[in-house]
């Protein structure tokens, strides 16, 4: 039997259609939920009250929960529903170290003026990413985010980096995004993206180290301080 939504649970969830399965249409505005902070962490979130405020039977819900279970943004519990991850400061020092040791050098090495074709297949993803800043459309954000990181890990020709930088962007989110957004201090940090591409394709290998490494610095800097912004 469902349960009634309560204040605490309740979301702002939208409508799903039928262009998309319900699963992918559900964990897609669950993904927006957790980006924006509505759905926050520690707190568990009942299938059957979800699939109340979607308007689907609670089958789609809780196989798209389980499609998060398994990119650790939530976990299990018994007889309850999903409870959000919590990552701790040490979890997302440990995070940024490992995408400084990974992506850092991986990006400075594809500097190379000779690949200025293949970057600039990219700055369309890149403006998309100040684009979504500019307006404040924090899932738009994400999306191209990842996609630009990956599309440019990609050129290095590993799949299993890429897959392993994929997975630790999906763990650790974005925390203090919803914050930076309302505020407008987001479009510095998109334009970045953007830097980065012009230093890439001048073969600036040390200025693509640097601001590389910054970027990270500066995502991490989120997290740890939404209210601050980034340093």
């Amino acid at each position: 039997m469902g349960m009634a939504p309560s204040a605490q649970d309740r979301l702002d969830l939208p409508a799903v259609g039928e262009r998309q399965s319900l699963r992918e249409q559900v964990a897609h505005a669950l993904r927006a939920a957790l980006i924006t902070g509505e759905m926050r962490p520690g707190v568990v979130y009942s299938a059957p009250v979800l699939a109340a405020q979607f308007g689907v039977s609670a089958t789609p819900v809780r196989e798209a929960m389980l499609d998060l279970a398994k990119e650790g943004l939530v976990e299990a519990v018994r007889n309850k529903g999903f409870r959000v991850t919590e990552l701790s400061e040490r979890d997302l020092d440990e995070i940024t170290e490992i995408r400084r040791l990974i992506e850092v050098p991986t990006v400075a090495r594809l500097a190379d003026a000779d690949r200025a074709e293949s970057f600039e297949a990219l700055r369309p993803v890149a403006q998309e990413i100040v684009d979504a800043a500019e307006r404040g459309d924090l899932l738009a954000y994400v999306d191209a985010d990842i996609r630009f990181h990956v599309d440019l890990l990609t050129l290095a020709g590993n799949t299993h980096l890429v897959d392993v930088v994929r997975d630790l962007r999906k763990r650790a989110r974005l925390y203090g995004l919803s914050a930076l957004s309302a505020r407008g201090a987001l479009v510095g940090s998109a334009r970045e993206h953007l830097q980065l591409l012009d230093l890439l394709a001048a073969g600036d290998t040390r200025g693509s180290e640097r601001l590389m490494g910054e970027h990270i610095r500066h995502v991490r800097g989120i997290w740890a301080r939404p209210e601050q912004g980034p340093e």
